[in-house]
């Protein structure tokens, strides 16, 4: 193949992966940059040395999903065993099940209630002054009532996104659901498990294909998009722009690592809802993996706060100044020639890891038809605003 028909991938991650990995198999010469000294982006693990814990080094990922494509093909590189998620919180000096749901409900309060009629308290709980929700805080006052609300989600929200719940869209609470029954499984997906050795093992074998070479510890620089017949990018969308109209709003983490002889909360998960506690949540990960066995145990405090130039950015604020910004980047980008932004921070949204791997195999496909039809590639798959 000649220079022109070489593909470069920006990251390593799971969309630049799988991207790379549909290319090479059609033929493609693909080279994957990523600054970082190792594959996987967020969904990196390590076993601990000393514990032999499978620890998620930038806190936990679970995978859940409806897409039976996606998960056909993510066990065509891995065996997934079963995990179910289930989150308990500490609020108020008690310990409760998340999502909210019917023993949340009954322990709460002190009720022994049937699911009709806790639908019927919860309604009576409910500000019925709301009609339309547009914040975060009126969705919740509306659906669940003040008591549940000061509980559960104004302090971790608070915490979680570093500003009051009435400044954040009502859309971020309608992925948090209240369930009428005693299913505290926080996922409802037909397919939910954990892969047995880990995400950078399955994403290793991804990348193992004699057409891919991976280069670590390897920035990218604007000027090499002229060397490829096309560039997918998904490293931070302001960033392929050196931020030149200012930096997108990102909130990220901080981890306290911590070790223990035993068992520290009995659960993988422990969310913490009140304000005075610092932390959003605990997390113990040895119970990400519970078919295996580990005397000790590796566990992490995180702490959210806003995102610097140094950081790592985890989730997009995308609140009004964030998406005014974005709409520029997002003109900047389209007049881009040769490039596809890709990926949670290529097209600065919020993706879970199926839609990630959905995405990346509907790309893929997508180049390959253009190449076929002649025609250029977009700039997006799925626009970011």
């Amino acid at each position: 193949m000649s220079v022109k028909e070489k593909i470069l991938i920006v990251g390593a991650g799971l969309s630049g992966a799988v991207i790379g990995r549909e290319l090479a198999q059609e033929g493609y010469k693909v080279d994957i940059l990523d600054a970082r000294n190792h594959i996987g982006g967020n969904c990196h693990t390590v076993r601990d040395e000393t514990t032999g814990v499978m620890v998620h080094v930038y806190g936990p990922h679970i995978f859940h999903t409806d897409d039976a494509e996606v998960w056909d093909y993510v066990n065509g590189f891995t065996t997934f065993m079963p995990y179910k998620n289930r989150v308990k919180t500490t609020s108020g000096g008690q310990v409760f099940s998340l999502p909210v749901n019917l023993h949340t409900i009954n322990q709460f309060f002190g009720k022994t209630f049937r699911p009709d009629e806790a639908r019927v308290f919860l309604e009576e709980q409910a500000d019925k002054t709301i009609s339309d929700p547009q914040t975060f805080e009126e969705q919740a006052l509306r659906f669940v009532g003040n008591d549940l609300y000061e509980a559960f989600f104004k302090g971790y929200t608070q915490k979680q996104w570093g500003c009051s719940p009435t400044e954040l869209p009502a859309s971020i609470l309608k992925r948090l659901p209240v369930r009428f029954n005693y299913d505290d499984n926080y996922f409802f997906h037909k397919f939910q498990g954990m892969p047995a050795n880990g995400y950078t093992e399955m994403i290793e074998d991804i990348l193992d294909h004699p057409n891919i070479n991976v280069s670590l510890e390897t920035s990218f620089r604007r000027d090499q998009v002229a060397g490829y017949a096309h560039v997918f990018y998904s490293g931070p969308l302001d960033g392929y722009f050196d931020y030149e109209l200012g930096r997108l709003g990102y909130r990220t983490l901080d981890f306290e690592r911590f070790t223990y002889d035993g068992d520290y909360q009995g659960c993988a998960v422990m969310n913490y809802g009140d304000v005075a506690v610092p932390y959003t949540r605990i997390t113990e990960h040895k119970h990400f993996s519970p078919w295996e066995e580990h005397k000790g145990s590796v566990c992490y405090r995180e702490f959210s706060r806003a995102c610097g130039p140094e950081d790592i950015p985890y989730y997009p604020i995308r609140l009004v100044e964030e998406k005014a910004q974005l709409a520029d980047y997002v003109g900047r980008a389209e007049q881009e020639k040769d490039v596809t932004f890709v990926g949670r921070l290529g097209t600065y949204r919020y993706l879970d890891m199926d839609v990630t791997i959905r995405e990346a195999l509907d790309t893929a496909r997508l180049y390959l038809a253009r190449r076929h039809e002649g025609t250029a590639m977009s700039a997006f798959l799925h626009a970011p605003l």
